[in-house]
């Protein structure tokens, strides 16, 4: 019988251990149950508080873009002024220019080919690739061909002002 005792003392010992778990297991799951679910980082405050930083972004989105292009229409209104300012002293300086009778009658002489009384002007065809004043269309005149004499250049034009004939 002892050792029936000890048996049984044993299996209920096991039996008391499997309840003492199974009541720590209950309890242990009782306990999460109770405790309150975890809050997520977005709080109340941290959503509110990021629904104002997107509203002030998209409101001042289109009225900062309105001040950086304005910026940039009056840098080119500034540089246009300049431009104008600049374009206004040339034309004060060549009217300047046009009141000295000297240079009026240098570009008579130049344009209209004048002459003074007694003297006599010699007209040369112009060159092929210029335009009549002897520029070649970029402002800059041609005295001839690189490498040759002056006197070269003017039979040169003498025989094919012969050859128009």
């Amino acid at each position: 019988m002892a050792a029936e005792r000890d048996r049984f003392s044993t299996a209920t010992r096991i039996r008391v251990l499997g309840e003492q778990a199974a009541a720590r297991v209950y309890r242990a799951q009782s306990r999460r149950l109770r405790r309150p679910p975890r809050r997520s980082r977005l709080t109340g405050r941290a959503a509110v508080l990021a629904l104002v930083v997107c509203a002030l972004v998209v409101a001042l989105a289109y009225p900062l873009r309105q001040y950086v292009s304005q910026r940039s229409e009056i840098g080119d209104q500034r540089r246009q002024a300049e431009e104008a300012r600049q374009r206004v002293e040339e034309l004060r300086d060549e009217k300047a220019r046009w009141q000295d009778p000297a240079y009026v009658e240098q570009q008579a002489r130049r344009h209209l080919q004048f002459v003074r009384p007694g003297e006599t002007a010699f007209l040369m065809p112009p060159v092929e690739g210029e335009d009549e004043d002897g520029e070649d269309g970029q402002g800059r005149r041609d005295h001839g061909a690189a490498g040759r004499p002056w006197y070269d250049n003017l039979w040169n034009g003498v025989d094919r002002a012969d050859r128009r004939r």
